[in-house]
């Protein structure tokens, strides 16, 4: 996997990902912790997939906006992901106002079982690869066959 963006390359342009994020934000359902997450990111193949984050009174079974997007990425054929971003926030706020996120560690497994080679995460302290979001991460490589 990549390691973070160097200060001499060039940043991938997250902006139409951060829009579409902070839409699926606003379509979140988070009655209870009132705090709105959405998630975008563009597949090797040139898709857009995104998800929103879906609370539930159990609380061990809210979704995260990852799971939401993975599913979209499934359902719609597969592929890898090769840019992504995050955003969350109080609902109170306007979605050009939700700022990055980093997604939690479950997420951050999800990402990585779908990630092309050269995923690039917009976090909140910028681009970084999935092998530094989530160093020696495990796989399928892992598993035994």
């Amino acid at each position: 996997m990549s390691t973070a963006a160097t200060p001499s390359a060039p940043e991938p342009d997250f902006a139409p990902l951060l829009e579409e994020a902070r839409v699926m934000a606003t379509r979140a359902y988070a009655p209870y912790s009132r705090f709105r997450v959405g998630a975008a990111a563009l597949t090797a193949d040139g898709r857009v997939v995104r998800g929103c984050n879906v609370e539930n009174a159990g609380y061990g079974v809210t979704l995260c906006a990852e799971c939401g997007l993975i599913s979209e990425l499934i359902a719609g054929g597969g592929g890898r992901l090769s840019r992504f971003v995050c955003v969350g926030g109080e609902e109170h706020l306007e979605p050009g106002e939700r700022p990055v996120v980093m997604p939690c560690g479950r997420c951050r497994q999800l990402l990585s079982e779908h990630a092309a080679e050269d995923l690039v995460i917009l976090t909140p302290e910028g681009p970084r690869g999935m092998a530094e979001v989530l160093p020696q991460a495990f796989g399928p490589a892992d598993l035994a066959r």
